[in-house]
């Protein structure tokens, strides 16, 4: 496992070159239950539990948590693509190999220390790769779960990320944060340990699975929600700015330059007289 190196001055500084790339990259950000999740915090630490769909997700995680939660943010990453782009551990990136179940283990313990006080939250792509919004069942790892089960003062927030092109010409970030996941409980699990490294009790395998199936089933609801206020905003003149809940917290300016250009090509563009329908050859089409 690769631990987080986290630089505060480089933090902030990322953390800024992360939001002017999403404003200048997308037409709008819409968001959903942010001022909620900021307050949580507040009080405790959070375990976002949230999909995997594109290569911005690190970005979008890194500006919500600075400048959205105002939290004190860490991620799990790929071990492979840590070591690949090794300034991401100075932003709060841990490394683990998948593959590995004794890196698995540690991560888990290593996230579960960081959550220990209000303020503090740890991302976890519960994918574990990069897959497609809408595919269904979105197949979580136990990873999350297993955090979830360890780090018992965290509140778990599911959220969903969706990319959306729309009827402009750059797309829109969707963002969903839910209420939090109240964990199920076996009949046999203890009570919560005293430590975050104390082991689990026997039947955790089965508790665990019960845990990844709630985080998962959340996620799924929320990118649902997603779903239903892009079809909301598509029959809407404009962008309103409510959509089903969700409030935009970013809108591009619309190009002045891209306007005049457009309506200068219509008006040179544009027919003079009626047009008569002529066949290939010159030949004009049957009027009758």
């Amino acid at each position: 496992m690769i631990p987080a190196r986290k630089h505060r001055w480089f933090n902030a500084w990322f953390a800024a070159h992360a939001r002017s790339r999403i404003h200048g990259a997308f037409g709008a950000v819409l968001a959903r239950g942010v001022e909620a999740a900021r307050a949580l915090s507040a009080e405790a630490p959070l375990l976002l539990v949230a999909n995997h769909s594109s290569w911005w997700d690190p970005l979008v995680v890194l500006h919500v948590s600075q400048h959205l939660l105002g939290a004190d943010g860490y991620a799990m990453m790929n071990a492979d693509n840590l070591r690949r782009l090794p300034f991401f551990a100075l932003v709060g990136a841990f490394g683990v190999d998948l593959d590995l179940p004794s890196d698995g283990t540690a991560a888990i313990r290593y996230a579960a220390r960081l959550l220990d006080r209000p303020g503090r939250a740890v991302w976890i792509f519960a994918q574990g790769r990069e897959r497609p919004s809408d595919e269904r069942p979105l197949g979580f790892r136990a990873g999350a779960a297993q955090i979830a089960r360890v780090a018992r003062r965290a509140r778990v927030l599911p959220v969903a990320l969706r990319y959306e092109f729309a009827g402009e010409e750059r797309p829109r970030l969707y963002l969903a944060i839910g209420e939090p996941v109240a964990a199920p409980r076996g009949p046999r699990e203890p009570d919560a340990p005293r430590g975050p490294e104390q082991a689990a009790a026997p039947g955790a395998p089965r508790d665990a699975e019960a845990v990844r199936a709630a985080q998962e089933l959340a996620v799924t609801a929320e990118l649902d929600r997603i779903h239903r206020a892009i079809g909301k905003a598509a029959g809407a003149e404009g962008l309103p700015l409510d959509v089903d809940g969700f409030r935009w917290i970013h809108r591009a300016r619309p190009s002045i330059v891209g306007r005049a250009a457009e309506r200068l090509l219509a008006h040179w563009t544009r027919p003079r007289e009626p047009l008569t329908p002529r066949l290939p050859g010159g030949r004009r089409g049957d009027r009758s």
